[in-house]
């Protein structure tokens, strides 16, 4: 058994393109539609473009207890999910330039460093570096 799908819930499919490819650097994959204005939108990790893929879903527009879920935990200041990095610093440095706003600047804990940003379509996200 493998994981080869994660979705993220988004409020705004067409925004969250732009901002998962033009600032994150993801890459699309699959950009089916399936109606009512929706897509099955999927992308990849440029670095690991046979890794798992990444689905932009719109749960949150016609599933209430997705956009209760998703506000929640933007609230409490949760994480909906976390993307692995080599380092954090010139991440958060790079994402800061292109006006990616984080609510936890990079901070150690243990053996990791991590920073939290806005995706700006309902999610915070967290990068992870481990250390060694």
């Amino acid at each position: 058994m493998k994981v080869t799908l994660i979705s993220v819930p988004v409020r705004d499919q067409e925004k969250a393109l732009q901002f998962y490819t033009g600032k994150l650097g993801f890459l699309k994959k699959k950009d089916e539609p399936l109606g009512g204005g929706y897509r099955w939108l999927t992308l990849v990790s440029k670095d690991w473009q046979d890794g798992p893929e990444l689905l932009l879903e719109p749960a949150p527009n016609h599933f209430e207890p997705t956009r209760v879920y998703q506000d929640a935990l933007k609230e409490a200041g949760i994480p909906w999910t976390q993307f692995d990095v080599q380092d954090v610093s010139a991440e958060y440095e790079r994402l800061t330039k292109l006006g990616v706003e984080f609510s936890v600047n990079p901070t150690k804990m243990g053996t990791v460093k991590y920073a939290v940003f806005n995706d700006t379509c309902g999610n915070y996200i967290q990068l992870v570096e481990e250390l060694k």
